[in-house]
């Protein structure tokens, strides 16, 4: 109770700020939006050469494996880019600024080599776990899902070092592992925390849409229910977007904690519920 207590501290926190800059969703926004027609541009192409039944069939070209890479280099690239314009609004905002949408991505533009270098470095570590996932039995998967889990955590803080340090790559992520083991130790509250407060808003909001669905439908109300639907579909984007968010400004606020000893303004609370530690 204690652990879930401090998460909704942060949750707070983090919330607090997101109030603030609103506009700071546009970068989950249009994270998702880029995401998405990556895929289209991979798998369109796949599906009307006829690779992706070939797949189904379990045979897959060699040519495909170079692709794949090229596909988790574009994915991982969208996704820092914009997550880096989010954590460097977030940064402003918490050194006590008033930042822009525009000055999200002039930080993300002045690091776009380095957010292209760690994407790389991701792409190749996503690439060798999914080969490895394809070769072993259900023990094996499930060690390459820790491994994931592993690399996931320890790579946590690699974007906000490489939005507000001078590093490359490589340095971004040892000093994110570096950082993660010294302010969070073993107790990993902010990531836990907000999954676990949004998977709950999640699974709530699908059983009380669904209700609404299943009532809908047994009155034989069938445009009622189809927007019960649609509401549900666009209530579950809308907490995907502030959960993102949510946990760029989190992301934000543990390095500039990490680096000053201050989280940033709307964490008073969150420290002195003890969220953060310090280890000397």
């Amino acid at each position: 109770m204690g652990r879930f207590a401090r998460s909704w501290a942060l949750v707070k926190a983090s919330a607090a700020v997101l109030r603030s800059d609103r506009e700071l969703l546009v970068f989950p926004l249009l994270s998702a939006l880029c995401t998405l027609l990556v895929v289209a541009t991979f798998c369109v192409p796949l599906a009307f050469g006829g690779v992706l039944t070939q797949l189904d069939d379990g045979v897959a070209p060699v040519w495909l494996w170079p692709l794949g890479f090229v596909f988790y280099l574009s994915q991982y690239f969208v996704i820092f880019f914009f997550n880096a314009a989010l954590v460097g609004a977030a940064r402003i905002r918490l050194d006590g600024g008033d930042p822009t949408v525009a000055d999200g991505f002039r930080l993300a533009m002045a690091r776009w080599p380095q957010i292209l270098g760690y994407a790389a470095i991701a792409a190749t570590v996503g690439l060798v776990l999914r080969a490895i996932q394809e070769r072993v039995g259900l023990l094996g998967r499930w060690i390459v899902g820790l491994l994931g889990m592993a690399w996931t955590v320890a790579s946590f803080l690699a974007v906000p070092v490489l939005v507000n340090e001078d590093v490359g790559p490589v340095d971004a992520v040892k000093r994110s592992a570096e950082l993660l083991k010294r302010t969070w130790g073993e107790n990993l509250i902010g990531n836990g925390g907000m999954s676990l407060v949004f998977g709950l808003v999640f699974v709530a909001w699908l059983l009380c849409m669904g209700g609404l669905v299943v009532l809908a439908a047994s009155a034989h109300a069938a445009v009622l229910a189809v927007a019960f639907g649609v509401l549900a579909v666009i209530g579950l984007l809308l907490l995907g977007l502030v959960q993102a968010a949510l946990q760029g400004v989190y992301a934000a606020a543990l390095h500039r904690y990490a680096q000053t000893g201050d989280a940033g303004v709307g964490f008073e609370g969150a420290l002195v519920a003890g969220a953060f530690r310090v280890k000397a």
